[in-house]
This record gives C-alpha cells, sequence and structure tokens, in this order.
C-alpha cells in the first residue's frame, strides 16, 4: 500500500470514529460545560472526606472537577452529573473554595464551596 493510500485510509478512519472533543465521547453534543448545584455545597471545618455531586450539563467522560486550582478524583455519573472526593486534608480549615469541571477542553463556570 502506497504512502498516500495509507495516510488517506488513516484520515477516512479517523473521521469516522469521530475523534476529538466535538464528539459524543467527550461533549455529547452540549457544548462548553456548565455547573448548576453542588451537593453539598459545605461542610463542618475539620471533618472526614466528602463525596461531592455536581449537576449541571455538557459533562464528558473527560471531565475533571477542579477544587481550586487541584483536581479531585472525578467519576464521569451522565452528562448532567460527575462527582468528587474531597479528602479531609482540603477540609481541615474554615475559607472557601471555587470548584469548576474541565471538559472536552473548555472550564464551566465556578461555584463557592464552604468550608464552616
Amino acid at each position: 500500500m502506497s504512502r498516500i493510500s495509507l495516510g488517506l485510509l488513516l484520515a477516512i478512519t479517523l473521521m469516522g470514529a469521530g475523534c476529538g472533543y466535538g464528539s459524543h465521547n467527550y461533549m455529547n453534543g452540549n457544548g462548553t460545560p456548565q455547573i448548576t448545584q453542588l451537593s453539598p455545597s459545605s461542610t463542618p471545618a475539620g471533618g472526614s472526606a466528602v463525596t461531592m455531586t455536581i449537576e449541571g450539563s455538557g459533562f464528558g467522560t473527560d471531565s475533571l472537577v477542579y477544587w481550586g486550582t487541584t483536581t479531585l478524583t472525578t467519576t464521569y455519573d451522565t452528562a448532567n452529573q460527575v462527582t468528587a472526593d474531597i479528602p479531609a486534608a482540603d477540609i481541615m480549615n474554615a475559607g472557601t473554595v471555587q470548584v469548576y469541571v474541565h471538559s472536552g477542553g473548555a472550564n464551566s463556570n465556578a461555584m463557592t464551596f464552604t468550608i464552616q
């Protein structure tokens, strides 16, 4: 097979697979991710680890939840929900943290999580 034929075969295969962030494997066709709710949205300082549910839209299988500038262990549930584990060490002191989701090469809006 010539190099040109091989190159065309590869290009057609990749196009047919729908590679890239625009595909349904990543963004589910919903555009920029958006957060509508954090649950819980607060926790007592010095408590144990918390699993937070983030609801919204445009979440893909590549979603990562950011806790300020740090990524949390994230689980993709649906295009409208992801969960993230907040370690006890991250909620030792009172304050607030901005939470957002990165998916499909874009960042969502940020919401505030309060440590009381």
